[in-house]
């Protein structure tokens, strides 16, 4: 157990797995000449065992690649692989069915389900599985368990801290055992001790070898991830791994004429 609560990360395999690669990726909204490029030409692995944030201002396309990573949208040309299988050729169900078996998602609002307990919350991640009642009830508990939350299984949204409401998205994100979270400004809306509980929680998930991938305005919750993917404009413009960088984030993005705020 460690200071938050948490059940400590089982030992992982230390071998990093490429999960995604994208080669080449375009986002074209519109006709020319007023086509809009979301991206332009984005590459970008991600392996097993990778804890990123995504950075940028509004309109650099954060957002549009998180989607693509998602599998919820598809490159008007490039390619994107999961694991090695080519998305944009898959049909609608078969991208549903890998997006459901390799990703779990998490979102600045928590999107629970009111009338549900966070037991019954995190088993719909579950309905649409080849499991008994008890089975996506005990696997549902068990991911609660992780996020520290076993005790308040039985509690709806509206008797839970919003800090407690977002680790029970958290839960429903793993509870299908996925190869990476994706999660977008998730502690956007915490309070810096409920924040702090949550990004611990994704440190955990790293350690269990899963890719976490976070869009974050925060640069001080960017500074934390091990490596930064910087946009502008649709393009990625660095990519950088804690260990290499040789000055902060908020200096990088002064440097480029962002300044110090990513809105």
């Amino acid at each position: 157990m460690n200071s938050t609560g948490l059940k400590d990360a089982d030992p992982v395999n230390s071998r990093q797995t490429q999960l995604f690669c994208l080669n080449n990726v375009y986002r074209i909204y519109g006709e020319e000449p007023v086509a809009v490029h979301a991206l332009d030409g984005v590459s970008l692995d991600i392996h097993s065992g990778d804890f990123m944030a995504i950075i940028g201002p509004s309109g650099s396309g954060k957002s549009t690649l998180l989607g693509l990573l998602g599998c919820l949208d598809l490159p008007s040309r490039g390619s994107i692989k999961v694991s090695g299988t080519e998305v944009t050729e898959l049909d609608d169900g078969a991208r549903s069915k890998l997006r459901g078996d390799s990703i779990g998602f998490v979102f600045q609002q928590f999107h629970l389900i009111p009338h549900l307990t966070a037991l019954g919350n995190v088993a719909t991640a579950l309905l649409y599985r080849d499991l008994t009642k008890s089975e996506i009830n005990q696997r549902a508990l068990q991911a609660l368990d992780t996020v520290g939350l076993a005790e308040r299984h039985d509690h709806r949204p509206v008797q839970m801290s919003g800090g407690e409401q977002q680790r029970v998205a958290l839960a429903r994100a793993i509870v299908t055992d996925p190869l990476m979270i994706l999660a977008d400004e998730p502690t956007g809306a915490l309070d810096t001790k409920n924040a702090k509980m949550v990004m611990d929680i994704f440190k955990n998930l790293q350690d269990q070898n899963r890719a976490v991938v976070l869009v974050t305005h925060d640069l001080e919750i960017a500074e934390q991830m091990d490596r930064v993917v910087s946009m502008r404009d649709g393009k990625i413009i660095a990519d950088d791994l804690r260990g290499e960088r040789k000055q902060s984030l908020q200096d990088t993005f002064w440097e480029s004429g962002n300044g110090s705020k990513l809105e």
